[in-house]
Formats: structure tokens, sequence, C-alpha cells
């Protein structure tokens, strides 16, 4: 039965996309001096070269096959930044492309790759304190951790939050198509088969939809401080 490691500190935070979850770990992570560690990078990271490559997003054994063989490096800078290595290569910005967005889901639902992917993340939890975020950090990849937190926020400020984050970026975007992509993200992290969006039956829920992301953060880190 998998376990956080004794030694370490592991904040677990999921939630649906669009909820702030990137935003508020880093700011977490900075602020008590740990580790962040951007599950979802790394998946997309394994998307973007299966795309490079051409490798069959149906096939199974194509993508363990790419995922033993592939190097991600998660590395945050003096000024807090993450840079997301791939084979060696700065990736950070190009695995935010839609397209990358659009073909995540066939590698984060297949079960031999989330194997790889779950077996990498303990290992960085066995090391440092960290704050890590996805869709099954607390159920999944570290279930007996003790600061677990599910963020969450209504489809609406989802997508509106979305929207400013890709204008800020100068992408042009329609409004309506977030929503309905988050829509669609959101029935295929709830309904896959393995590693699936749920809320931990021991985490906090944080409704964010009408909280400021310094509030957020406040918050969750005021909780873990008093539990110690």
């Amino acid at each position: 039965m998998p376990s956080n490691p004794q030694n370490t500190v592991v904040v677990a935070i999921d939630g649906p996309a669009g909820a702030g979850k990137s935003t508020i770990a880093k700011a977490v992570a900075k602020h008590l001096g740990f580790t962040y560690l951007d599950t979802g990078a790394m998946y997309r990271s394994l998307t973007l070269k299966a795309l490079k490559q051409n490798v069959n997003l149906e096939s199974e054994e194509d993508l363990v096959k790419l995922a033993e063989n592939t190097l991600i490096d998660l590395i945050v800078s003096e000024d807090h930044q993450l840079k997301v290595l791939l084979d060696n290569e700065d990736v950070t910005e190009e695995i935010r492309t839609v397209e990358v967005t659009n073909n995540t889901f066939f590698i984060a639902r297949t079960p031999g790759v989330r194997t790889i992917m779950v077996d990498r993340q303990r290992e960085i939890g066995g090391s440092n304190n960290i704050v890590a975020e996805g869709r099954d950090i607390g159920t999944v990849v570290f279930p007996a951790a003790k600061k677990k937190f599910y963020l969450d926020a209504n489809l609406e400020e989802r997508s509106q939050r979305r929207f400013k984050e890709l204008a800020e970026k100068g992408k042009q975007v329609e409004p309506k198509d977030i929503q309905t992509d988050l829509q669609d993200r959101d029935h295929k992290d709830f309904t896959r088969k393995v590693g699936a969006l749920k809320i931990a039956d021991d985490a906090i829920v944080i409704d964010s939809t009408h909280m400021s992301i310094e509030d957020v953060v406040s918050h969750i880190i005021e909780i873990v401080v008093q539990n110690g």
C-alpha cells in the first residue's frame, strides 16, 4: 500500500482544471520553502514528445515504452518560476499549447504510464518536503499525506480565470470555447478509469470562487502550520 514517506512533508492539492492549483501551489511552496511538484507538467511533457514523434496515442505499449525512455526534470529557479525540462530541453512554454492540452488526456488515462509517473512523483516526495498539485495526489500518489486540499471553483469563474490567463499571454480565444473545453476536461477527469479526479475522504475542500489568490494561499498555509 503506497504512502507518503515518514520523514518528509507532503501538501497535496487536487482539483479541476482552472481552479488555480498551479498558482496556489507555487505560492504555498515558496512560503514554506518546499519543493513545488507540478504533476500535470510531467504528463504534458510526455504528451509533447509523443506528438513530436508521432507515437500512437491509443497504444499503451508504445506510450509506456516512450515514458520509460524519457527524462523529465522540474526545476524551480531563484525567482521561483518553474522550468520544465524534457530530455534536457526547456519545454516550459511549449507544453502549454492547445494541441498538447487537448491530447494530454490520452497520456493521463494510460495505466502503464501513470504507474511510471506515480513512481517518479513518489521518489521526489521521498527526498523533499513538497507541495504537489494534480488530479490524484491525495487519493493515489500520496494517499497517506496528512495535509490534503481539494481546490474548487464554479465553472464560470474557472472559465474567466483561464480566459484571462491566455489573454495575458497574447492568445486569442473565445470565452465560450474555454468553457466548453473545461466542461470536456471535467468529464474526462472525473470519469477516466485510472487516476480519476475525486475528493479524498480526508481532504479539506476550498471553494475559491469568491476568494483571492492571497486569501487561498494564506488559508492553506495557516492550516498546514497549525497542524505542524
